[in-house]
């Protein structure tokens, strides 16, 4: 059986210039304040490495079975307008998958859209499971919180 594509995307307008939003994206230090995945698992184990906010930046983390265990590395990044991610899953799955945030400025809505866009493929597990409940539908409400809490805290700085 072939691998499954998927593509989950949800977007925001944040009353904020890219500017503002974008450091935290960039940083993964930052994460904690909006992440939907960082409650998951107060005891979280996280490890920063590389230059923080730039290309090289990376975020492994190890939790409990809800939390899982992976890590993430900044592939590119156009300031303010995009960040790349990449994504590598070692548990409760593994799995690698691409993160793209894209800003944009919306003068009409005086503010920035944020796009969050994951791709990648089901494969193994992660596949059959895929037929049982999209993945789109799994992750997009995860999607959705994160951008809330993100909008919060942009907009409150």
């Amino acid at each position: 059986m072939a691998p499954q594509a998927f593509s989950i995307e949800r977007s925001i307008t944040i009353a904020a210039p890219a500017e503002a939003i974008f450091p935290f994206i960039v940083d993964f230090h930052q994460w904690k304040l909006w992440s939907p995945w960082e409650g998951l698992d107060p005891a979280l184990e996280r490890t920063y490495g590389g230059p923080t906010g730039a290309v090289g930046s990376t975020y492994a983390w190890k939790g409990n079975r809800k939390a899982g265990q992976g890590s993430m590395i900044v592939t590119d990044l156009a300031v303010p307008d995009s960040v790349s991610v990449q994504l590598d899953f070692l548990k409760p799955f593994k799995a690698s998958n691409r993160a793209v945030f894209t800003l944009t400025e919306v003068p009409a809505a005086a503010g920035t859209e944020v796009r969050w866009t994951m791709t990648g493929e089901n494969t193994g597990l992660a596949k059959l499971f895929a037929k049982i409940v999209s993945t789109d539908k799994l992750v997009g409400r995860d999607f959705e919180k994160g951008l809330a809490s993100l909008k919060l805290v942009a907009e409150n700085r």
